[in-house]
């Protein structure tokens, strides 16, 4: 028998949107993680709104649908809300009923630049983490670092000669660097950089990642503006802000150890690496090669973990590939350091709880 196609719509409906929501979804673990870092937050929510006004947009809402638009590729804020209104799963996520009225776009985006200036990225990134090593899962001796570029808001063309143009004898060595003399239009602080010789130089960002090697679990994360030395200096900050103090390392408590790709094989860093009384196993180039010289010591070179450290070096990668393959990572709509170093921080984070869904098990 033919079914009646009938338009009329219920006036009410009694399934729970809970119940909606398959039991295996991995949205449900991600939210469990998430509201538990967020719970560790709830003290600092308090320090940036008033005690007196009109209620805002609770912050651990906002939060999730900023994680929703990182999982699921959502390219703008103006299309997060459409979709948040009309998907009863993102509803759910968010914590929003079925009858709430969804937040104007231009209220969502200036309550998100108050999550800016708390640096609450960085402090879900630290209880993520935290959370991590309470399930025993991160490595404390054995790290990888790298960088990612990550193109800016700004085209090409948008670089200008600067005016007024810089003093003579600015820039490295007293010359005058293309950074030096021109700016974008769009976006001041972005810089014309290529990581290879064969790419094209393009306005752009560094991101970069420092992972524990035991479960590829990003513990720290930055992003800055681009230059040929902005990899070594962020993953010196970078250990220096997670690591163990030189002082409390013992035979005992076993040798830290820095996996990396040839970028790093720096006379200098590698120096910085062996003071912080971390053993460098930095890829080396090839011996004679464009008159490139290696800085690791025979031991260091010939070692068993120098090799495993070597084979480690693609959990990072998946990491950035995971960001940047069809998600927002790959050119991102904010502009100023401040802003890109954000919301970097609020990716790896997601990328975190992605990968403890999957090692935690299930109850």
């Amino acid at each position: 028998m033919r079914g009646n196609d009938d338009q009329q719509g219920a006036l009410y409906s009694y399934i729970n949107p809970e119940e909606r929501i398959p039991r295996n979804h991995p949205l449900r673990r991600i939210r469990v993680l998430m509201d538990s870092a967020l719970q560790e937050l709830s003290e600092h929510f308090d320090e940036l709104y008033a005690q007196r006004g009109r209620p805002s947009i609770a912050p651990e809402r906002l939060l999730r649908a900023l994680l929703l638009q990182v999982l699921y590729s959502i390219r703008s804020e103006r299309q997060l809300m459409e979709q948040v209104d009309y998907n009863l799963m993102y509803r759910w996520f968010v914590g929003l009923k079925p009858d709430d009225k969804i937040w104007d776009v231009t209220v969502f985006t200036k309550n998100r630049d108050r999550m800016l200036e708390g640096e609450i990225s960085q402090r879900l990134l630290a209880a993520v983490v935290a959370a991590a090593r309470g399930e025993q899962l991160l490595s404390e001796e054995h790290f990888t670092v790298d960088g990612t570029l990550i193109e800016a808001w700004a085209s090409r063309k948008s670089f200008v000669p600067k005016d007024p143009p810089p003093a003579k004898g600015t820039g490295s060595g007293g010359a005058k660097l293309l950074r030096d003399t021109h700016e974008s239009t769009t976006d001041a602080e972005a810089r014309l950089y290529k990581k290879s010789t064969a790419a094209e130089a393009l306005p752009s960002y560094l991101g970069h990642i420092l992972i524990e090697n035991r479960n590829g679990l990003v513990v720290a994360a930055c992003a800055t503006q681009s230059s040929t030395t902005a990899e070594r200096e962020a993953a010196l900050a970078m250990l220096d802000g997670c690591g163990r103090k030189p002082e409390t390392i013992t035979e005992h408590t076993g040798a830290i150890t820095l996996g990396a790709d040839k970028l790093y094989q720096d006379g200098k860093f590698i120096k910085e690496l062996r003071r912080r009384k971390i053993i460098p196993h930095v890829a080396e180039y090839a011996e004679g090669k464009n008159g490139w010289k290696n800085s690791l010591l025979p031991d260091e070179r010939n070692s068993e973990g120098f090799a495993i450290s070597q084979r480690k070096r693609k959990l990072v990668e998946m990491v950035f590939g995971w960001a940047k393959l069809d998600r927002c990572l790959r050119q991102l709509k904010f502009r100023g350091t401040k802003k890109i170093d954000w919301f970097f921080q609020f990716v790896a984070m997601a990328a975190n709880l992605v990968r403890l869904t999957k090692l935690i098990p299930a109850v």
